[in-house]
């Protein structure tokens, strides 16, 4: 398989193209690096230095490519929130660009790393068939660009499947962010000995999904069936965690606990996140595997790992 990865310079993406170089696939990267770091780029991995704004940079990344793992996003939703016109060009033009440039190459299909945030605040577990009802600047265009991937396959026979991500944590997610969600935020925080920050009352349940897990839900939709072709599949856990339930459970894993401060709502929060994974199962003959404690403490574990050695470098 020639593959190529967008935004294989940030955590999901850098963990999707390492398990192909491992399976022995031929993986080329594309990054503008406005939130990924050249030091995830797996070594083997050919380097595309672009940005999926411009049509011309993105159809050069596309020669010769026959699946497109599409993982580059501005993801944050506060960040979205901050910045919406930056969310919107990358998310939804930039997906639109690469479809229209994967069509040209004769791409067989694009895997697309949509999100649960298309669901808005709801309260039961969150089904395909639901009506979205997206509450920040980047649940809108992740939704935006979800539908483009089925007008593409509808119009022009290209291939796509959007995965829905839910909440996905482990190793190698940056800490240093300040959008940087709850397992670095909080890894952090206790690390450095001072107070986490829990929005909202820590109580709003997230479906948490491990890396692992991910990876291996983008391999299968790459290679699944022609039942896939323009559908909207969920990847999550199944199991939601509240923010204070994965506190407890990093201070557990580092053997530190220091009491959290609370801070307000962010805008564009919700209250529960919770998959149905039943068409993963149907469609990509995909479950979650991880187990809760094992993936919290390799997460912690790599996470301190990386604030060590960043601490280190800059002795």
């Amino acid at each position: 398989m020639n593959a190529l990865v967008t935004g294989g310079a940030g955590f999901i993406g850098s963990a999707v193209a390492r398990t192909l170089l491992e399976q022995g696939e031929s993986v080329r990267v594309v990054d503008n690096f406005l939130t990924g770091n050249r030091e995830h780029v797996p070594k083997g991995a050919e380097l595309v230095s672009g940005d999926l704004r411009d049509p011309d940079e993105i159809e050069r990344a596309c020669e010769d490519i026959e699946v497109v793992f599409h993982q580059a996003a501005v993801r944050s939703v506060p960040r979205s929130v901050d910045e919406p016109l930056l969310a919107t060009e990358c998310n939804v033009l930039g997906t639109l660009n690469l479809l229209v440039a994967a069509q040209k190459a004769g791409v067989r299909r694009v895997v697309y790393a949509s999100s649960s945030s298309v669901y808005g605040d709801r309260a039961t577990i969150q089904r395909e068939d639901m009506i979205p009802e997206p509450l920040s600047p980047y649940a809108a265009s992740k939704l935006a660009a979800e539908h483009y991937c089925g007008v593409w396959t509808h119009l022009h026979g290209l291939s796509t499947v959007s995965l829905r991500y839910f909440n996905v944590f482990g190793p190698g997610q940056d800490p240093r962010s300040k959008y940087a969600n709850v397992f670095p935020a909080f890894t952090a925080a206790l690390v450095a000995r001072t107070a986490p920050e829990v929005h909202w009352d820590g109580e709003q349940a997230k479906d948490f999904t491990y890396i692992d897990d991910v990876v291996r839900a983008n391999l299968l939709a790459a290679t699944a069936g022609p039942a896939a072709d323009g559908e909207v599949i969920n990847i999550g856990c199944g199991e939601p965690k509240s923010v204070n339930h994965v506190l407890r459970a990093v201070s557990d894993a580092l053997g530190i606990w220091v009491d959290p401060v609370s801070r307000p709502k962010r805008a564009g929060d919700v209250r529960r996140t919770h998959a149905d994974v039943a068409k993963a199962r149907s469609l990509l003959g995909w479950s979650p595997a991880a187990d809760w404690a094992t993936a919290v403490g390799r997460t912690v574990d790599g996470i301190a790992a990386g604030l060590s050695a960043s601490r280190a470098a800059d002795l």
